[in-house]
């Protein structure tokens, strides 16, 4: 009886160990090089102009938006303009579509086992921007999982491992951005509290330009190999032309409803959306009959309920394009 409770306390007290040996971080993609995208004149005072006036129409406070637009027309040379996309805002749901990258980077390296309840859980946190599916996918990244508060040595341990999000990002050049949080309908309990600094100093932050970039690496099959990326495009897919009696729709109430208004038949869109009572964003990719190639984010910040200001910036960007 005591070999045995000598050997159970011996296991206790190198199951830290062991479980940060098992730990894997995420790969950098092979061959991966962070995309260059250089600076417009053009598309700035594109982005200049369309910022002015929207806050002047939607009488918003200049920093309630936030603003980045990328050319993808030219693939080996993406040009770019932004109304402070280098500023932090709280992202929402957009957030899945970081956690979708680093899922994905998971399963091409086989470090973590596809099923149907993995695929369920990322189709329905992307599709439906499910917060519970949000969750468990994170944990399966991360190896982390919810549940009581921890003492200050082993709390340490368990946060090492859900940064592993943004010690991947940053390593692929990735800055001014916070991914380690599960995305509640109501509230952060317990460990989940206790991570965000219960002051909420740790919540999750985002820019439009980081978030346009991951976008632009999606579409463009930089971010994972050309299957994955695929997958993740058909996910991110929008139908805007059926028709939604819900204003949060992802396909008609945000950037879509631009295209349904303007009746653009034939532009295809790809996004994800993200709204709380204090935010509303949405990133976009779109591609026009007449050969656009654009990704749009904008963020805005106390105008949740203003459901025209995102549509209103899209139209602003698509004429400015097509002139």
């Amino acid at each position: 009886m005591k070999a045995v409770f000598l050997s159970a306390v011996f296991l206790l007290l190198i199951a830290p160990t062991i479980a940060q040996k098992s730990f894997s971080e995420l790969t950098i993609p092979a061959n991966y090089q962070a995309t260059s995208i250089a600076r417009s004149d053009a598309l700035q005072a594109i982005v200049d102009k369309t910022a002015r006036d929207v806050i002047a129409d939607k009488h918003l406070e200049p920093d309630q938006l936030g603003i980045t637009l990328i050319d993808l027309r030219d693939p080996q040379h993406l040009t770019s303009g932004d109304y402070r996309g280098g500023e932090r805002f709280y992202p929402a749901s957009v957030v899945k579509l970081f956690y979708l990258a680093a899922i994905e980077r998971r399963l091409e390296d086989k470090q973590a086992t596809d099923t149907p309840e993995l695929e369920r859980g990322i189709h329905d946190m992307i599709v439906s921007s499910s917060n519970e599916a949000t969750q468990y996918i994170l944990d399966v990244i991360t190896g982390t999982s919810s549940g009581a508060e921890l003492p200050p040595k082993e709390f340490e341990t368990w946060q090492y491992k859900r940064n592993v999000v943004n010690r991947w990002y940053s390593a692929m050049g990735y800055a001014n951005i916070n991914v380690d949080q599960k995305t509640f309908c109501e509230d952060a309990y317990g460990i989940e509290q206790q991570s965000r600094g219960y002051q909420g100093n740790n919540r999750n932050a985002l820019t439009t330009n980081a978030t346009a970039r991951l976008l632009s690496e999606i579409v463009l099959g930089r971010i994972n190999t050309p299957q994955r990326t695929a997958a993740m495009m058909t996910l991110l897919s929008r139908d805007w032309s059926k028709p939604s009696t819900d204003v949060d729709d992802q396909p008609t109430g945000f950037t879509g409803r631009m295209l349904i208004e303007r009746k653009l038949v034939g532009t295809r869109l790809w996004s994800k959306a993200g709204w709380t009572s204090a935010e509303r964003h949405d990133a976009a990719y779109l591609e026009t009959p007449d050969g656009l190639k654009f990704v749009l984010v904008v963020f805005t910040h106390g105008h949740a309920n203003d459901r025209e200001i995102i549509p209103a910036v899209g139209g602003k960007i698509l004429d400015a394009l097509k002139r």
